[in-house]
């Protein structure tokens, strides 16, 4: 077994134009002063990491660490989530995608997916450089679009979507291994990783690589209504990074796990703050740490009712309230010792 290491917060939901949300240095002491101990850092906030330079620089990746040490936290991952989603965006996207692109890379499909292929290339090189093991993304998406069909799909449709799916990816994941850290697919309706049977389908398709693993969200699972304690007991060997984040679905006679068009507060699955949803996470955290997963437990804030300043100020010790610290011996040990043969024969009277 393993204690898993937190808290810690995600910063992409909170990084913003005023401080302290503006530099790292003001996100680092907020994080500190809130009883977090890491920060998930996400790269297309350029005010807190210069992925080029990270990419280049050892000395520039060395201070970054520092800078954030100096507040008493770690970084637990780097996130390429937006990046990630444009490795793979079916035509229908494009134009909503494309605000996620660098200007002069939109209205050009192929060139967006080239840079968000470098990108998070570089974002692995970044990793290694700041000591990491591990590193956040989204798959992207060509086949979403029929995952529930009408019409029907033609024969082959998925197996060729997923071929291509790996064939974008594979350069990626043979890039991160030579880094030693591994990606770290965040399954999450809207990507054609999303659930266990998606991300099966993945491994199968790049040969079962060692550096395509999963970002554990119980939220998105409890929006799907899967098993997300089963799915631990599945996949726990590759689960390698942890969005502690909440969810509830409240059945409705009106909708289902589409949410008919609705706003987040009127949908029937939607998340919320830590707590306040219904995500069994004592279930989670004795399972994670019973299979010695060694993950960050990071606090992913999405809340369509709660403030973000409460839910950030709730988040730390709702995690530290639940991580477990890891058994060192047995509780009903008594005996101990040395295996004595001669003893054991006496207690069966053989």
């Amino acid at each position: 077994m393993k204690t898993i290491k937190g808290p810690a917060v995600f910063l992409a939901q909170f990084a913003g134009s005023e401080a302290p949300f503006n530099t790292l240095d003001g996100m680092c002491q907020w994080a500190s002063e809130l009883g977090y101990k890491g920060i998930q850092i996400p790269t297309w906030e350029s005010g807190l990491i210069d992925i080029e330079k990270a990419a280049e620089s050892q000395m520039y990746c060395d201070e970054l660490k520092g800078k954030v040490n100096s507040y008493g936290l770690e970084i637990t991952e780097l996130s390429t989530h937006l990046q990630g989603q444009l490795v793979a965006v079916n035509p229908a996207y494009d134009v909503m995608f494309d605000g996620f692109a660098p200007e002069q890379f939109k209205n050009n499909p192929k060139a967006r997916t080239e840079w968000a292929i470098d990108f998070v290339k570089k974002s692995g090189t970044a990793s290694s450089r700041l000591g990491l093991k591990s590193h956040a993304s989204f798959s992207g998406a060509l086949l979403w679009h029929t995952v529930y069909p009408w019409p029907q799909r033609p024969n082959g449709l998925v197996d060729l979507g997923f071929k291509e799916l790996a064939k974008r990816w594979l350069p990626i994941l043979n890039h991160f291994d030579e880094q030693g850290v591994d990606i770290c697919y965040e399954l999450h309706p809207g990507e054609d990783l999303h659930d266990g049977v998606s991300f099966e389908r993945f491994l199968e398709a790049t040969g079962n690589h060692k550096r395509a693993n999963i970002l554990y969200d119980p939220s998105h699972f409890v929006l799907q209504q899967l098993d997300y304690l089963t799915f631990i007991d599945y996949y726990h060997e590759r689960i390698k990074a942890f969005h502690v984040k909440d969810a509830e679905f409240n059945t409705s006679g009106k909708q289902g796990v589409y949410g008919g068009y609705s706003d987040w507060k009127e949908r029937a699955g939607r998340f919320r703050s830590l707590g306040d949803g219904q995500v069994d996470f004592s279930g989670i955290f004795s399972k994670l740490t019973t299979y010695g997963c060694d993950v960050w437990a990071v606090m992913e804030w999405e809340c369509c009712i709660k403030s973000s300043n409460q839910g950030a100020r709730e988040g730390a010790p709702f995690i530290q309230k639940h991580i477990i610290e890891a058994a060192e011996r047995s509780f009903d040990d008594f005996a101990g010792g040395e295996t004595d043969e001669k003893l054991l024969k006496g207690i069966l009277g053989i």
